[in-house]
């Protein structure tokens, strides 16, 4: 029983992973397809190559996930793994969701509030404080950092190319848009796949097959990144359209701009905070940040509203169905 547990986590984790793959694809590449920079399927294979080195970087994000949520000390295995398990359903099915509606909600936020949910229903401790210094405030701050750097960069931008062709400047910033597009990516790898990891890492540790002293074992970091990338390459149309055409139409230098924000504050939140940042959250208000220079009414508020229910939506609907989850498969699972 404990060992097909592990597995069903193990595989459920990637699925999890996958799905965060196309769900997340447009965060790195919609804004340098709808500029015309970079073709779909280049611009799907350039994301899924630098996801998976972006995956290999590092496993601070994956260490919060796994050790900062939820408490599973003094559970007995199978209910451990029955919080793990459910927490993956709640998630899976929140990103199939806003998926199907076209929504880039956070795959991120979707697994921690499966986390919460199930462990609450498991009778589990939660760690209040941590989530709070590691999830709600980063999910707060930087949505509001993206945005306002981004208009200030954008505003820089334009005054310093002001007297340039404006048919050479955009060449130029479109060809800049790879690097930019490439530089996401790796941010989306580094925090993305690292979750996925942590909830491996957070099973294998609760049966004694992961040594907390040696860390995250070298397969499930691979297998995290594969994942990730075979998702990311499978595509992501539906939000990929949200992101890339209905916030604002992009130019290629906002395209360059929103990008390239968004990276920095990937990597300062997964190198230096240690913080599982939403690039969803992230790319979006970067987009908002660029569009407000051209004036505020050329950015969709409406839709942009619409993203902003989802995000406000996503911890809570996810602990939800992850909770309903735990009430109903509890009595088979422990």
């Amino acid at each position: 029983m404990e060992v097909a547990l592990v597995v069903l986590v193990v595989a459920l984790a990637l699925s999890f992973d996958y799905t965060n793959g196309f769900h997340d694809a447009a965060n790195a590449i919609a804004t340098s397809v709808s500029t015309r920079a970079l073709t779909p399927r280049v611009a799907l294979l350039m994301a899924a190559t630098m996801n998976f080195a972006g995956a290999l970087l590092g496993t601070e994000v994956a260490e919060t996930i796994a050790t900062s949520i939820v408490d599973l000390t003094g559970a007995s295995t199978h209910a451990e793994l029955a919080v793990v398990l459910c927490a993956l359903l709640g998630a899976i099915t929140w990103n199939l969701i806003t998926w199907w509606f076209g929504l880039p909600s956070s795959s991120t936020h979707a697994l921690i509030g499966g986390l919460v949910g199930a462990g609450l229903a498991g009778g589990m401790a939660v760690y209040w404080s941590a989530i709070v210094d590691k999830v709600v405030l980063p999910m707060v701050i930087s949505p509001l950092v993206g945005f306002g750097l981004a208009f200030a960069g954008m505003i820089a931008v334009l005054w310093i190319f002001k007297s340039a062709a404006p048919a050479k400047t955009h060449r130029r910033f479109r060809i800049a848009q790879t690097a930019s597009a490439a530089a996401m990516a790796l941010g989306h790898g580094l925090q993305d796949a690292q979750k996925t990891m942590g909830v491996i890492y957070l099973a294998l540790l609760t049966v004694g097959w992961a040594n907390p002293d040696t860390g995250i074992p070298l397969w499930v970091k691979l297998s995290a990144a594969a994942a990730i990338s075979a998702g990311t390459y499978s595509g992501g149309w539906r939000i990929m359209r949200t992101l890339g055409r209905k916030i604002i139409e992009l130019d290629p230098a906002r395209g360059f701009v929103a990008e390239s924000v968004s990276a920095l504050v990937l990597y300062v939140n997964a190198f230096v905070l240690h913080a599982p940042v939403s690039t969803t959250h992230t790319i979006t208000s970067a987009i908002m940040g660029v569009g407000a220079t051209r004036r505020l009414s050329a950015v969709r508020w409406g839709v942009a509203k619409n993203i902003a229910v989802a995000w406000v939506l996503t911890i809570p609907a996810a602990a939800l169905v992850a909770a309903l989850a735990t009430w109903a498969l509890w009595p088979f699972l422990t």
